[in-house]
């Protein structure tokens, strides 16, 4: 079996819209490693989006998988529930910023957490209208689509898409986008498109994913809180790509020391296994009817233990912690890299385990490059490692690596980008 023969099966019977970035399948992955079908070694720096946050196939995660299948698989927790999600809810309502009085839900994906928030937040007020950000990603279902501020390739073909959807540019200091500017936008939406009398929530990713790892300042969440208050909108963060000790807190909304009313996991939350959840006051959370919210697998057993195992091994190992040290390893290495080659990287940034370059084709311009980008990409699989792209302009480079990743592997990783680099862009 060969990796180009499963890629010929593959291309025959899976839709093209569903593609893979990396012609390499897969036959086992442990921590940060993984083997394919050939027996080929790869240093994982994307960890399937942010996902594997505890590494691949982690005996902790492995061994309560393996207990509870032995138990059962499926029972549906809105028709018989069970002990494992019941003490993941209280686990996740304590672990979320703030010291209001919290509840949780569960569903399977990112995209339904997210379509769940806005159902609860217009339940709650009575409002219709929804808020997002230039190159924010919420998902690829039709409402997630319309909150998500890129078009290409998320976007196009797929309308129409559900109304009362606003969007305002978000703070980057590397584009010239200020957060005064930011926030003036806001405040003409509201002169021009919808009251804030008519807008039922607000939702930001705290460093935007896709978009291209943008941090929002710490003076934007804030005034994002403030403004939440002023006219009783609901503030959603969008955690899933942030959460479970990526950024070096639990999650990222922490560093502003802000508390969000309804809050996005997934991604992190199970060690691969799919589970999602929403996180918020409970005096909002309660604002739909029995029966309104829930999905025939959220809160599946097998995840809920997963996400128990998880925890537990993020409090164990101090990834956390450990999140910031990884940061610290990537972005000194990464900017004796931009020393060398300032006029194709315009900038290095990281919070905590969330890292990226940007890639520009003249530094004085701030052009972007997705040329090279995409280049990189192309021939990170030749060197070892799989890399993800992302931005709202496809120049992004973005280094996800497990945060139970050792030192020797970083530096192995790092290492073998830098020949790749160095050979694409000499």
């Amino acid at each position: 079996m060969t990796n180009s023969s499963l890629q010929d099966r593959k291309v025959k019977v899976i839709a093209r819209g569903q593609g893979n970035v990396y012609p390499v399948y897969v036959d086992k992955a442990l921590n940060a490693e993984l083997w394919d079908v050939e027996g080929h070694r790869y240093i994982d720096f994307g960890t399937g989006i942010a996902v594997c946050n505890t590494g691949h196939s982690h005996p902790k995660v492995v061994a309560a998988v393996k207990a509870q299948l032995d138990k059962f698989s499926h029972t549906c927790v809105m028709i018989n529930p069970y002990e494992s999600a019941v003490e993941l809810a209280e686990k996740l309502t304590e672990l979320a910023p703030g010291d209001s009085d919290k509840k949780a839900i569960f569903v399977t994906t990112g995209a339904e957490a997210v379509e769940n928030c806005v159902k609860i937040a217009r339940a709650h007020t009575g409002r219709r209208g929804v808020i997002a950000f230039n190159g924010g990603f919420h998902g690829r279902t039709n409402l997630t689509m319309a909150l998500t501020g890129k078009i290409s390739p998320y976007k196009h073909l797929f309308g129409p898409f559900p109304g009362d959807i606003y969007h305002a540019p978000f703070p980057m200091a590397y584009h010239d986008v200020s957060v005064k500017e930011s926030l003036k936008a806001l405040d003409n939406l509201f002169k021009v498109d919808i009251a804030p009398s008519d807008v039922a929530a607000i939702i930001v990713e705290p460093v935007q994913g896709e978009g291209g790892f943008y941090i929002a300042p710490v003076a934007f969440l804030q005034a994002l809180r403030s403004l939440c208050d002023q006219h009783g909108i609901v503030l959603i963060a969008d955690e899933i790509q942030t959460g479970f000790g990526r950024t070096g807190k639990m999650f990222s909304f922490e560093h502003a020391d802000v508390e969000p009313d309804l809050i996005t996991m997934a991604k992190g939350i199970a060690g691969g296994f799919p589970i999602a959840a929403v996180v918020g006051k409970s005096e909002i959370m309660d604002a739909p009817l029995p029966g309104g919210l829930g999905g025939t697998y959220g809160g599946s057993p097998v995840g809920c233990v997963a996400a128990l195992a998880v925890l537990e091994i993020i409090a164990e190992e101090k990834l956390v912690q450990r999140a910031d040290q990884i940061g610290q390893i990537f972005n000194e290495q990464l900017t004796l890299l931009q020393s060398s080659y300032s006029h194709l990287i315009g900038e290095v940034r990281n919070q905590g385990a969330m890292i990226a370059i940007e890639l520009v084709s003249n530094a004085d311009s701030e052009q972007p490059n997705p040329a090279l980008t995409q280049a990189i990409i192309a021939k990170a699989a030749e060197h070892g490692l799989i890399l993800l792209a992302c931005g709202f302009y496809g120049n992004v480079i973005r280094f996800l690596p497990a945060l139970t990743i050792s030192d020797e592997l970083i530096y192995e990783g790092l290492n073998k980008f830098n020949q790749l680099f160095s050979k694409l862009a000499d």
